[in-house]
């Protein structure tokens, strides 16, 4: 690796993050080093900085593609393609989120509502729906938040986030001046577990 200190340290720590996300150690150094370049890097460029084989970088830049997490970036008088991350984090963090949604999410709430639907043929069974039935209801709830959220600018996101539990403080606010609480259905299981 011919790396500055600073950048091989972030790319080392990258690669080893990227495993526990669902990414092998290769791609996410690939990723690390294209988000950190100030300029859209070759393949070249990565085998030579990497010292990956030529196989593995465009193996890794097809599965970072299938991602949405980088593109594609021709330069005048380059025949070589070229790949860089979005500039702007918030974009990067909304793609991750909605790809990490389309494989992990999405596929589960389907399984979900389909075995919420079928008739259960002895009482475990019907406890085991009865505990799907809470998860579908989170899954959906949170699903729900998030095609919300999704839709609000970077500005009005930030702060958001920065609120923190000032969101809970609103919400009482609200319930004193309207005179009542609005309630939400508990899963089964959630009120049993509180004690």
């Amino acid at each position: 690796m011919t790396l500055p200190v600073l950048t091989q340290s972030f790319v080392l720590h990258f690669g080893e993050m990227g495993s526990r996300w669902g990414f092998n150690r290769t791609v996410g150094q690939i990723y690390a080093l294209l988000f950190l370049s100030a300029e859209p890097l070759n393949a070249d460029h990565l085998v030579e900085q990497l010292g990956f084989s030529r196989s593995n970088v465009s193996m890794g830049l097809k599965e970072l593609q299938g991602w949405n997490l980088v593109r594609l970036v021709h330069k005048a008088n380059d025949r070589r393609d070229h790949f860089a991350t979005p500039a702007d984090i918030w974009t990067i963090l909304r793609t991750l989120v909605e790809e990490r949604k389309k494989r992990e999410v999405d596929p589960t709430l389907s399984v979900l509502r389909e075995l919420a639907m079928q008739t259960p043929a002895a009482p475990a069974e019907q406890h085991a729906q009865a505990r799907m039935a809470d998860m579908l209801m989170l899954i959906e709830t949170l699903t729900r938040w998030y095609d919300d959220v999704k839709r609000m600018d970077d500005k009005r996101l930030i702060k958001l986030l920065s609120l923190g539990a000032k969101v809970q403080r609103v919400l009482e606010f609200k319930d004193k001046i309207t005179g009542k609480s609005k309630t939400i259905t508990e899963p089964a299981g959630l009120a049993a577990n509180e004690g």
